[in-house]
């Protein structure tokens, strides 16, 4: 049996709808949430789509001065986020932040034992994208 260019035309349109919605949520989710002030853990998490034909995701940092573990940030993040089934999300590692609200610095450094060390750089740009005014900087060095 043949299929018809209609129905391959109606095929790329879902799609391609597919794309665009989970594009729209992916874009909605803000880059980076963090405590206003303080020192505190902090993961970077991929999200993506789990539509098929739709490999879209986005790199997000979320630090929490509540936190004793990053777990605990990673755990209730992806919880959120993949309500709903349309999301997933994957730990990269985490790390510390230290942010002075007063100076307008905030210093990513350290590591998560239990997700590893996150590509700091990969934060800092997400950092200073939200925060366009600070002095965002980061190392290696230090737990």
């Amino acid at each position: 049996m043949r299929i018809s260019a209609v129905e391959e035309w109606a095929k790329f349109l879902a799609l391609l709808w597919t794309v665009v919605m989970a594009a729209e949520r992916l874009a909605n989710i803000p880059q980076v949430d963090i405590s206003s002030d303080g020192v505190f853990k902090y993961v970077l998490i991929r999200v993506h789509s789990t539509e098929d034909g739709d490999d879209s995701n986005i790199e997000i940092v979320r630090g929490y001065a509540w936190a004793n573990y990053h777990a605990d940030i990673y755990e209730l993040v992806a919880a959120e986020l993949q309500k709903g089934g349309e999301l997933d999300c994957q730990c990269l590692g985490g790390g510390r932040i230290n942010h002075d609200s007063h100076a307008k610095k905030i210093h990513v450094y350290g590591y998560s034992v239990g997700f590893g060390r996150a590509d700091h750089c990969v934060a800092t740009e997400k950092l200073k994208a939200r925060y366009p005014e600070y002095e965002v900087t980061w190392a290696d060095e230090g737990y």
